[in-house]
């Protein structure tokens, strides 16, 4: 008998200094987790304080926290001034014309590379692919950008002596490529250049997790490459893909500002004006506060509505969502 309570008490004793290791444990996590609630209270949480300055007239104020507090209600006088200013639907035309455009094209490049790149089995050729294609993503679109303005300039660069060999430009009509009629073009192939070996990292990854005697299977019945992807492999990756979409979708009126504004220029503003560019100009530039504060909140609004059309369309057609 006392033998017996001697082992419960050794028994106890391993358990509560377990307990007290994980309880150390979980203080750890939780400070670890602290921090990003920090990060998010400080950078996220704590400015949307000034979406107030889209309901009050802060405009030219120098002291932005000013304008916040002691401004005059406006009510919707902010978003009439967007809604009717005369650029309006020029923005909004470039925004959501380049937006769908790279959803139909950009959007699915990862996949495909990604699809591609899982069928090269010699293991050094694919990791130098990989290597080069993720390469571009690491360098800032202000030192891509201005690669690629050098290499399309129209005196100096490379692209128009190669046009001139194959007869679509000359000496005395050579071809501008960073006038308006190609921004849309640029914008579209740096972005593949820039973000398909990157993008195609997560789909890489849900690829490896298949289960190779489903291709195995496949084969005995007969499957060639086309086949497996298309029956094994797109269906696997579904559930990535359809959170990506629904990202992409809520991101319609969104853009990226540094990949927009270094190929801005006075030539070809009326294709490049959107709504982030829009906003640095109205806010920054000319100290309209409040204009560009009701912009981002119309930006951020309509961005919510197709998330959540999006999610639920997904959810009620293939059982996928995000929420």
């Amino acid at each position: 008998m006392s033998y017996s309570n001697n082992q419960s008490l050794t028994t106890y004793k391993k358990l509560a200094k377990k307990q007290k290791r994980l309880q150390f444990a979980e203080i750890e996590v939780l400070i670890m987790a602290s921090l990003s609630v920090i990060y998010l209270a400080v950078f996220a949480y704590a400015p949307m304080f000034g979406v107030v300055l889209a309901f009050k007239d802060g405009n030219m104020k120098l002291n932005i926290l000013d304008a916040i507090l002691k401004s005059n209600w406006v009510g919707f006088n902010n978003f009439k001034i967007f809604l009717t200013d005369q650029n309006f639907k020029d923005v909004i035309l470039n925004t959501l014309g380049l937006n769908v455009l790279m959803l139909f094209i950009n959007f699915p490049a990862p996949i495909i590379f990604a699809l591609l790149i899982n069928e090269v089995w010699h293991a050094k050729f694919k990791k130098t692919i990989q290597a080069i294609t993720n390469f571009p993503h690491f360098i800032s679109w202000v030192v891509f950008g201005g690669i690629c303005i050098a290499l399309t300039d129209m005196t100096t660069g490379i692209f128009n002596p190669l046009l001139k060999l194959i007869g679509l430009s000359s000496d005395e009509n050579p071809i501008n490529l960073q006038s308006s009629e190609f921004f849309w073009a640029t914008i579209i192939i740096t972005s593949l250049i820039k973000g398909t070996g990157w993008g195609s990292i997560i789909y890489l990854a849900s690829l490896s997790g298949i289960d190779p005697s489903l291709y195995e299977a496949a084969e005995i019945d007969g499957a060639n490459r086309f086949h497996k992807a298309i029956y094994i492999s797109i269906p696997m990756m579904a559930d990535t893909i359809t959170i990506f979409l629904l990202l992409s979708i809520s991101n319609l009126l969104g853009n990226s500002f540094e990949h927009f504004y270094i190929f801005q220029n006075v030539l070809n503003i009326s294709r490049s004006e959107v709504l982030t560019t829009y906003i640095y100009k109205k806010g920054i530039l000319q100290n309209m506060y409040s204009l560009s504060s009701a912009i981002g909140l119309f930006e951020s609004t309509i961005g919510l509505i197709l998330l959540v059309t999006a999610n639920y369309i997904s959810k009620k057609t293939t059982g996928r969502s995000l929420y």
